[in-house]
């Protein structure tokens, strides 16, 4: 059996080309449960879907912010923005 590839090659473009395109999913998710509504019944396990979606986006989002490594300066002091 095949294992999984655990070592990835990324450079930071790659990095910021994945995150800006599950940016623009979740854009796209928002608009897909705006445009449902909540008042139709129907539309409920629709809408669980996408949230479901919007949840497991929003968490790859946040795993990969987590594993960046911001820079700092350590021998000035460091004055952000």
């Amino acid at each position: 059996m095949a294992s999984y590839n655990r070592t990835f090659n990324l450079t930071i473009a790659d990095v910021d080309m994945i995150e800006e395109a599950l940016r623009a999913r979740g854009r796209e998710l928002s608009r897909m449960r705006l445009a449902l509504g909540s008042d139709n019944p129907a539309h409920m396990e629709s809408i669980r879907v996408i949230e479901d979606d919007q949840r497991e986006n929003e968490e790859l989002l946040g795993r990969l912010h987590g594993q960046k490594i911001f820079y700092r300066p350590k021998t000035s002091t460091y004055v952000s923005g």
